[in-house]
């Protein structure tokens, strides 16, 4: 198909971290280089840089486009005002709205189609010039733990995606249950993996990080961000006393408050890495013996669809989960564990797994590429520019 230029308002910047949004611009920006993706990443904050006696730049930057992909422009815009007042946030909107107008008119937008994953830009829709709105929703922000008017806006702006977007895409059976009586045509197209990236971490050539080297084995490691909404830190913890000689490895951006950290600290044998770039993160994988998933089992755990579970998957090495949604659909490749006992053991007898599994796993993973995901993000366009 014929991909049109595309304005893709993210959650996250372009930056080292891979997620989601990233894998999806890049492969279609691989597919169709004579494309242009706009990449709207977060706002330059300016009252909350000057609240803390911080400058910060007062007019957006021009999209600068990627080293890696040329046809990929990354822009943020400038949020002048704090959101709590309506006033503000009215205003910010307003603004937002003329800056990446300003910026898709640069790059010689016409008609372009719009993907909203931030559902704080409800308010773009219908205000671009777009031939159609795809929202992709990949968190239950719903149930995410906010005070309770910031939740009433979440809501409100999240109906509205769903009832006026031209196609409503979620990445989790949960979410699909949820956005079906509110969306027009919701579809589900889980995350995936890039399975090159992770071929050398699976048949055992990959090199590990030098940062890696002195940790002791046996390693259990975690990938991913460690948010206090996600991993529990009390069954790392008990994990980290059970296995005292060994190691357990935390990669990824670190969101624990001072009181979590402190806990965690007084555990020698517990390593929190803070970022990882993604070309690096196979390097780290290659030095763990276990692949963790210590999420806590709640409302809004159940609605992800981890890429993590994949990218384990795409090692062939032994997982350990508590009982979360994505990983427990793969329960005969992956041990799915309810409290620490549980927990504990499952990680017993994975240290001590052999490779019967790995082609397993490595099959699951091929199943579920990023090529795949985007096959299907594309048919969703085509209807999409077909109406």
């Amino acid at each position: 198909m014929r991909m049109h230029d595309l304005i893709f308002v993210s959650l996250e910047n372009w930056d080292d971290i891979w997620r989601r949004n990233q894998f999806i611009c890049a492969e279609l920006s691989r597919r169709h280089p004579d494309r242009k993706v706009l990449f709207v990443g977060l706002p330059h904050d300016v009252s909350h840089s000057l609240r803390r006696g911080r400058f910060s730049q007062v007019r957006a930057d021009a999209p600068q486009s990627l080293p890696e992909f040329s046809n990929i422009f990354f822009f943020r815009p400038v949020k002048w005002w704090p959101n709590t007042l309506r006033a503000g946030r009215r205003a910010n909107e307003l603004a937002f709205r003329r800056q990446v107008r300003t910026a898709s008119r640069r790059l010689g937008f016409t008609r372009p189609l719009l993907w909203i994953n931030a559902h704080s830009a409800a308010h773009l829709v219908g205000k671009m010039g777009e031939r159609g709105v795809v929202y992709d929703v990949t968190d239950d922000w719903i149930s995410f733990n906010h005070a309770p008017s910031l939740r009433s806006l979440v809501i409100e702006q999240d109906g509205f995606l769903c009832r006026h977007a031209d196609a409503t895409i979620v990445c989790s059976q949960r979410l699909f249950e949820m956005k079906l009586p509110l969306t027009r045509r919701l579809f589900l197209v889980p995350n995936g993996v890039d399975l090159q990236h992770y071929v050398a971490v699976a048949d055992g050539t990959g090199v590990v990080d030098a940062s890696t080297e002195q940790w002791n084995r046996p390693v259990l490691g975690y990938v991913g961000t460690v948010h206090p909404e996600r991993v529990d830190v009390a069954l790392i913890e008990i994990v980290a006393q059970a296995f005292p000689q060994g190691t357990i490895a935390l990669v990824g951006p670190n969101l624990l408050d001072e009181g979590q950290l402190r806990r965690l600290s007084m555990l020698k044998n517990v390593v929190l890495t803070g970022p990882v770039s993604y070309q690096r993160v196979p390097h780290f994988l290659a030095a763990f013996d276990v692949c963790l998933v210590p999420h806590l089992e709640s409302e809004f755990t159940e609605s992800l669809n981890p890429i993590k579970l994949w990218e384990y998957l795409a090692t062939g090495k032994p997982v350990v989960s508590t009982n979360v949604a994505g990983f427990r659909d793969f329960s005969s490749l992956c041990r799915i564990a309810s409290g620490a006992e549980a927990f504990v053991e499952a990680c017993e007898m994975a240290v001590l797994e052999d490779k019967s599994a790995q082609s397993a796993r490595l099959l699951a993973a091929k199943e579920n590429s990023w090529d795949t995901r985007v096959d299907q993000i594309e048919d969703v366009m085509a209807q999409i520019s077909r109406d």
